[in-house]
């Protein structure tokens, strides 16, 4: 789970982490009035969308006069800003962030992030700041600064004081470079963080300023975090997975036009591989897990249903935990219930296989059995290209 940016830096305050005076604004006039309470003679307007490059796509601007800040935020209040990291369809900008500006004399690239092949903390950091980790680490590979945080024990001020003396800090920086380190891991540990950004952390008038900020969240772990999940912005994530996160169930959106309903993460990832080597594109990932009733194989449906490009849908079940007579009967309730109005390719196997279909049989004749996954794959790409070709 994403937060934006000004919500990160309330977090991030907790831990007296210095950042400019900025407020929130959700219209033109709001953000006049804020540039007119934080004082000063610039200020900077902030699209807050999760996602990173908003400068690159035009959603950070800097202003000079109330009148520019109100002019800024009309311009991005309301629009899609699409960068690399949103596609095409971008992100709807619903709210801005009024930032002071300060004399950047260095900027400073931080990161936290979970090593899950270490199982440990990993913190990267360089005196590069303001580009991407990944264009940092492939022209100046030399400038990366790492530590690794052992969990039993926690980060130590003297790796903290490592990665400053690393970075080429010098004086009182050290200790104040120190201090910030110290308390972003300390956010990033109390709150079940993934990923914690500071890009630029910055020096200026011998402070160190985080001067963005983004965070992500262990959505595993948001049921001992209420707090978090009061930041979650729906507005920002794929409807289609909000859908089928608020029912449960394990989903993402892809590009292609072939639905997928499957039991296990593994045989979904290669029922997704048979669909693109059959020559088709899936358009989702959904997983619906171990002891599926006939309710949630409906609630899988509606989910696969609310894109609106899915031209058919593939059912592909291998029952141990699951049964298939269940699966059957959630198959033929979504045909009675949820109205599926495209070609539906069914194949069971495992446990109760020769019940679910015979279920199949009587309560869903319309439906395509499959006995293989390679079967199952090819049926449907060649369903798909018939929904195509009739559509064209």
């Amino acid at each position: 789970m994403d937060i934006h940016e000004y919500q990160a830096k309330e977090l991030l305050a907790t831990q007296g982490i210095r950042m400019p005076r900025g407020g929130l604004a959700y219209s033109p006039e709001q953000a006049a009035y804020r540039a007119t309470e934080i004082g000063g003679e610039a200020w900077v307007v902030k699209a807050q969308i999760h996602s990173g490059a908003r400068g690159k796509a035009g959603g950070i601007i800097l202003c000079r006069s109330e009148k520019e800040v109100e002019e800024a935020a009309e311009k991005l209040l309301g629009c899609r800003l699409v960068t690399h990291q949103t596609g095409p369809q971008g992100k709807l900008v619903n709210r801005l962030y009024i930032e002071e500006t300060v004399p950047i004399e260095r900027e400073i690239y931080l990161g936290f992030v979970l090593d899950r092949k270490e199982e440990r903390i990993m913190i990267v950091a360089s005196g590069s700041g303001g580009m991407e980790i990944e264009e940092i680490a492939e022209k100046e590979p030399d400038s990366l600064v790492r530590q690794t945080v052992d969990p039993g024990l926690g980060m130590q001020e003297f790796q903290a004081r490592e990665i400053a003396f690393g970075l080429g800090l010098e004086g009182k920086l050290i200790g104040k470079a120190v201090r910030t380190i110290m308390g972003c891991y300390r956010v990033f540990r109390d709150f079940d963080a993934s990923m914690l950004e500071i890009n630029p952390l910055v020096v200026a008038n011998d402070e160190v300023y985080a001067l963005d900020c983004k965070m992500s969240f262990d959505e595993n772990a948001t049921f001992r975090r209420p707090e978090i999940m009061e930041l979650r912005d729906k507005s920002q994530e794929d409807p289609r997975e909000t859908f089928a996160s608020d029912r449960g169930l394990s989903y993402v959106g892809l590009d292609g036009e072939i639905g997928c309903i499957i039991n296990g993460a593994g045989l979904a990832m290669a029922t997704l591989d048979m669909i693109k080597i059959a020559g088709g594109e899936p358009a989702n990932f959904l997983d619906i897990g171990g002891g599926a009733s006939p309710e949630r194989v409906a609630k899988s449906f509606r989910a696969v249903l609310q894109d609106k490009n899915v031209k058919v849908i593939l059912v592909n079940i291998f029952a141990g935990i699951n049964r298939c007579d269940w699966v059957a009967e959630g198959v033929a309730k979504a045909l009675e219930e949820v109205g599926v109005d495209v070609p539906l390719v069914v194949r069971l196997s495992g446990t109760k296989v020769e019940e679910g279909k015979k279920i199949l049989a009587e309560k869903a004749p319309t439906v395509i059995v499959a006995d293989t996954l390679a079967e199952a794959a090819e049926y449907s790409v060649a369903e798909w290209k018939k929904a195509t070709k009739a559509a064209a």
